[in-house]
């Protein structure tokens, strides 16, 4: 069985990058943008307060600002370029922000769905429940009735966070199988997938073990780096192993 070999990352701002695309150029969109304000606000704190009461290692802070700025640009883009679904995660507060954005796009918004996470951490300091679960939109940039692979699925995928595929040097990493699971279920065999906030490449790794190609733009060069690794080295397996299905651990 042979396999395409065809995927890229760029250090490149992805607003700049994305106007110089082709219209309708991409099957599916699939991106975890930076944070809300609020998301933010509160992981911003100084380095002094300790947020966790266990003595454990600290989150590293975050090294990129909120997307509030540029989400109408990032749309508009996102809607002009994708000929297919954009999936877009993001807190429970910008639900409504990206779907009004999208809409003013020209987009149709479907609905917004969930990322289970069953080893999601706790909330260190007791003073209130732990996120277990994370949103994204689902948006309809094609023409005509939306489609999908998923049948009469519902709109959730359960996917823990820590499972061999973990990187983990990215402080905000989505698992790629998680990825792959939603390139299956919004794009078909060989389409081409893209992702204008690919941090450390796990949407790209998901969509190459569920045998699709991919694009990602990325503004940090220690990201793109990282990408670049981890994108060369699931090339490099599934070429070795070409018979290897990565299967659907996220179940809905």
């Amino acid at each position: 069985m042979e396999l395409a070999r065809s995927w890229s990352i760029e250090q490149t701002d992805c607003i700049k990058a994305m106007a110089a695309m082709d219209a309708d150029s991409v099957d599916l969109t699939l991106t975890d943008p930076p944070y809300e304000e609020v998301m933010h606000a509160a992981k911003s704190v100084p380095a002094a307060r300790r947020l966790r009461v266990d003595s454990g290692p600290e989150l590293k802070p975050l090294d990129f600002g909120a997307i509030g700025p540029i989400r109408l640009e990032t749309a508009r883009e996102i809607v002009r370029i994708t000929r297919g679904w954009a999936l877009v995660f993001c807190t429970p507060e910008g639900i409504a922000a990206w779907r009004d954005a999208f809409e003013l796009a020209g987009a149709k918004y479907k609905r917004a769905c969930f990322w289970i996470k069953p080893d999601s951490a706790p909330q260190m300091n007791g003073q209130g429940p732990a996120f277990a679960v994370e949103p994204f939109v689902a948006v309809w940039c094609g023409s005509g009735y939306s489609r999908w692979n998923g049948g009469g699925r519902r709109n959730w995928w359960k996917c823990p966070t820590n499972g061999p595929w973990r990187d983990g040097r990215h402080p905000t990493e989505k698992p790629s199988a998680l990825m792959a699971d939603l390139c299956l279920h919004f794009s078909n065999r060989g389409s081409l997938v893209f992702d204008p906030f690919a941090g450390s490449g796990s949407t790209g790794v998901g969509a190459l073990k569920s045998r699709r190609c991919f694009v990602g733009h990325e503004i940090d060069p220690q990201w793109v780096a990282v990408a670049h690794e981890r994108l060369a080295a699931t090339d490099a397996s599934l070429h070795a192993s070409p018979m290897l299905d990565f299967g659907s651990v996220a179940h809905g």
